[in-house]
């Protein structure tokens, strides 16, 4: 019994022969692989599980005829293919090698080695020598020829000589073939049903029938080569054209000679499967080296889809920083601009100006800044997925730049809401003394007007005694009228004095009315000595005075000036902001109503001493002129007067029961609004502290955690009518000059910037949890990790304020198993609190355990898919970027990439090794 075997990765073979005639009924043989017999001589099967064979085995059908034409056709073309590298060939497989020196030739051309010099001579021992040479060679590959002589090879064994060169197909051929960690035989097969699998009608399984129709060699080759077929142009009936189609291309275009022939397959049932697996094995080599270009340039292009969104979100960041940045420039000067206006309209249109500002204009801003400081986290977060260094913003677009310069924006605002409100309080205060120095101005002037005539006149020169008494008593009555007046008059320079301290936009007509006043009552005050001093000196000329003329004037005088100071104090204009400050007005009032009894009394008194001067006349027949020489005052004047006063009383009390009815309106609206606020201002500090505790007391998983946010969001949006109906009445406030509010400590600018602080906040932790889900799906992190993570934090969270102190932390690091020195745990903290705050945040903690559990891309492998496709060379040219990767990923790295310098290097090529560490090192948009 002849017997020899040979090894690969696939299956081990052997060859036995059992004498004369056909293996007996119920010997083994293989169950799984092909079996192939070789005449009456031997058997070749696998080492695999065996079964009984209940049917009788002919010996004429132990070799297919149709499988030997096939394999000797197929192994020809194979060996010529490598032998034509060496300028030669066989025309008969077993003829040709029986010398064993064009055997030892193809074996040095496969294997790349160089075998013994063989025998020259051509003597059958000569003969025998080289073919075990050749055989010996075989088995330094590992495979095991047992009890196989280079005779049969000699004397020309088809058989013998098919089955050793199936070997050598084996050896260097198939076994090295490798997809998905399965090698050889199965490797080829699935490599076969990958490439043909979107393929329509074709269905690797095998390599014998599913091949007969030709389509799934056309699919082989258009799948890495769609120039060279038009695959919707195939018919699955038309199985010869399909072949014929398939081995013409592939010579042509493949270099993969012809090694079957259509007619021998369609018309066998049963192809032969070492000759598929041969003529296959050739399209495998030739499409190798494409398939790991392929896949080096699918790495290159996930790096580079990496690099290119990272650059846009840093574009974007910077555009978004750089516009709102410029908004808080603009926007400054504008609420720094102090420069008041001068009447009470136009400072309201300021303060309504102001309003928009804060409704319209600055919520999108806010918004912004939000949305400013998600994109940076979530870059950061995908800069330290893919294995980049953080991104470093322009200078001046810090994120901390920007809460700066909001800082500062917000200050600013505050300090121009006071300054327009306190500018508006001293309009109104300015309006009110303005119109009172008008009033009181009108009424002094009305009173001085002709009093310089008056006391200028001689009259005492032509005037009798009675005349001259009468005008001393005149003059008397007269100083004590402006006497009485003095007060009005200081009254008047105050007021002024007050309106320039105040800035009154029209100080200089006030002043100069002033002055004109001030000037005149000092010449009143001189002309009115000097008239003294010569009625003074006339009046020893006098002596009869009628003392009731000069009683009444006396009498009248006061008291008409008493009725001008209650007809100017009832039409006297006021400004309150309370109920306590109107109601000290009223009471004022009715105290001045208890006086009127008096007055009365007085009026009639007065009266009196006219009606006795007409009393007296009537008695005695003095015929009366008709007018008091010592006072132009006549009881008509009075008796108006005194109606007057009468009748503006009651004005006056509607005027003030007007205002406590305002002020109770204003009382209202103040209590309305810390209704609210006293609210609304501690709902946002209580949401505020549970967010702070929100992102590490969440239990499940990060979608959960996540759906839960996004609920507490949506309960925080929907809050938001809470703080425009305050806005609402916080504006009905502001429009009724409302400046403080005894019921709330809370302010609208409290709520505004709770409410912006609130919004930020939820939002920014729902990034954070956004970030952990991505960091966990891109690294590959399991939710139980993140739990244990979690839970690691929790324990160690000592203060539950979602920080962790470098002692706890350390102690959180040796209960997870790190064994950490000084040194390492420095770098560690580097590394999660750059800035040395001296805390771990939860996010910061999460980043670096997700750092040290998953593996990322690295420079090293993009160089090495780089070098590939490159064909080895430390340089890539232009036209090896634009083959081998898609249009925007090619022109990117074109764009980027140095020039590489080197000997004999053409001027086109580029230096992908600087290019791979420059993605990996310092972001530079």
């Amino acid at each position: 019994m002849w017997i020899y075997s040979f090894q690969g990765n696939l299956f081990q073979h052997k060859i036995e022969w059992d004498g004369e005639g056909s293996p007996d009924r119920g010997g083994t043989m293989t169950a799984v692989e092909t079996q192939m017999t070789y005449s009456n001589s031997y058997t070749i099967h696998h080492e695999e599980t065996y079964m009984t064979q209940e049917e009788d085995w002919d010996r004429d059908l132990l070799l297919d005829p149709a499988w030997e034409k096939q394999q000797r056709k197929t192994f020809t073309a194979w060996c010529n293919s490598h032998l034509r590298k060496a300028g030669t060939q066989i025309e008969n497989i077993e003829e040709d090698f029986r010398n064993g020196l064009k055997l030892m030739l193809l074996l040095e051309v496969i294997s790349g080695e160089r075998l013994p010099k063989p025998d020259k001579g051509k003597m059958r021992f000569h003969k025998i020598a080289n073919v075990n040479k050749a055989l010996d060679f075989i088995c330094s590959k590992g495979v095991k020829l047992v009890s196989i002589g280079a005779e049969e090879i000699v004397d020309g064994n088809v058989k013998m000589t098919l089955g050793m060169i199936w070997t050598i197909i084996l050896r260097f051929a198939i076994q090295d073939i490798s997809v998905e960690e399965t090698s050889a035989k199965e490797g080829l097969l699935l490599w076969c049903q990958r490439k043909t699998a979107p393929y329509r009608n074709v269905n690797v399984q095998n390599f014998h029938i599913s091949w007969k129709d030709g389509l799934a060699l056309c699919a082989l080759i258009h799948r890495h080569r769609p120039d060279l077929i038009d695959y919707s142009k195939l018919r699955k009936d038309d199985p010869i054209g399909n072949l014929n189609t398939a081995f013409e291309v592939a010579e042509k275009f493949l270099d993969i000679p012809k090694m079957l022939d259509a007619e021998d397959i369609v018309n066998t049932p049963k192809p032969d499967e070492k000759a598929i697996m041969t003529y296959v094995s050739c399209f495998y080599h030739a499409f190798a080296g494409a398939e790991q270009a392929e896949t080096a340039a699918n790495r290159i292009c996930k790096v580079l889809a990496v690099n290119q969104e990272n650059e846009k979100l840093m574009e974007e960041y910077e555009k978004l920083a750089s516009e709102l940045l410029e908004w808080i420039r603009r926007t400054i000067p504008w609420l720094e601009n102090r420069v008041a206006e001068q009447t009470m309209r136009a400072m309201q249109q300021k303060l309504e100006d102001f309003r928009d500002y804060r409704r319209v204009h600055k919520p999108p801003r806010v918004q912004e800044k939000c949305q400013l400081e998600i994109n940076f986290n979530t870059l950061q977060t995908k800069l330290r997925l893919s294995n980049r260094p953080a991104f470093m913003p322009s200078e001046g677009k810090m994120v901390s730049d920007i809460a700066n310069a909001w800082k500062g924006l917000e200050q600013v605002e505050k300090g121009y809401e006071e300054w327009l409100l306190t500018e508006i309080r001293r309009l109104e205060r300015l309006d009110h003394l303005a119109e009172k120095f008008k009033q009181k101005c009108a009424m002094h002037e009305a009173w001085t007007a002709g009093k310089e005539d008056l006391l200028s006149q001689k009259d005492y020169e032509s005037a009798s005694l009675m005349e001259i008494r009468a005008l001393m008593r005149k003059h008397e009555a007269f100083e004590s009228d402006l006497a009485a007046h003095q007060d009005r008059v200081e009254q008047i320079a105050a007021i002024a004095q007050e309106l320039n301290e105040l800035d009154y936009h029209d100080a200089a007509t006030v002043n100069t009315r002033c002055q004109g006043i001030c000037d005149q009552w000092d010449n009143l005050g001189t002309l009115t000595q000097k008239r003294r001093d010569a009625l003074e000196r006339v009046e020893k000329l006098w002596e009869t005075i009628d003392q009731l003329y000069l009683e009444f004037a006396k009498r009248a005088a006061p008291f008409n000036n008493w009725m001008d100071g209650a007809m100017e104090d009832l039409q006297d204009m006021f400004i309150v902001h309370s109920i306590e400050e109107i109601q000290s007005l009223i009471t004022a009032h009715d105290q001045f109503k208890a006086t009127l009894p008096e007055a009365d009394k007085e009026r009639m008194a007065t009266l009196g001493i006219h009606n006795e001067i007409l009393k007296i006349a009537q008695t005695y027949g003095i015929k009366l002129s008709g007018i008091n020489p010592y006072t132009n005052l006549t009881p008509q004047d009075i008796s108006t007067k005194w109606d007057t006063v009468k009748h503006l009383v009651p004005l006056r009390d509607q005027m003030l029961q007007e205002e406590v009815a305002r002020q109770q309106a204003n009382e209202r609206l103040r209590r309305q609004f810390a209704a609210q606020a006293n609210i609304i201002g501690p709902w946002i500090q209580t949401k505020m502290e549970e967010i702070s505790h929100v992102s590490v007391d969440i239990a499940g998983s990060l979608e959960e955690q996540m759906n839960s946010l996004k609920q507490y969001e949506q309960n925080i949006i929907n809050y938001k009518s809470n703080i425009d109906k305050l806005e609402g009445d916080h504006q009905l406030i502001q429009e009724s000059l409302i400046f403080d509010n005894k019921h709330t400590n809370y302010t609208m600018e409290h709520i505004r910037v709770g409410w912006e602080q609130l919004l930020t906040t939820i939002a920014r932790t729902i990034n954070e949890v956004e970030n952990q889900i991505l960091t966990r799906d891109a690294k590959g992190i399991s939710q139980e990790q993140l739990n244990e993570f979690r839970a690691s934090f929790n324990h160690f969270d000592r203060k539950r304020n979602g920080m962790m102190d470098p002692d706890d932390f350390r102690a959180c690091l040796i209960s997870m198993g790190y064994d950490l020195g000084e040194v390492e745990f420095a770098r560690i903290m580097t590394l999660v609190d750059p800035n040395n705050t001296g805390v771990v945040t939860f996010q910061a903690f999460i980043d670096f355990m997700t750092r040290e559990t998953a593996e990322t891309d690295t420079a090293e492998q993009v160089m090495a898919s780089f070098k590939i496709l490159a064909s080895d060379k430390n340089y890539i040219t232009v036209e090896e970027l634009r083959r081998e990767l898609p249009p925007e990923q090619a022109e990117y790295c074109i764009s980027r990439m140095t020039r590489f310098v080197g000997p004999n290097s053409p001027t086109d090529a580029l230096d992908y090794i600087s290019f791979s560490s420059a993605l990996y090192g310092e972001s530079d948009l």
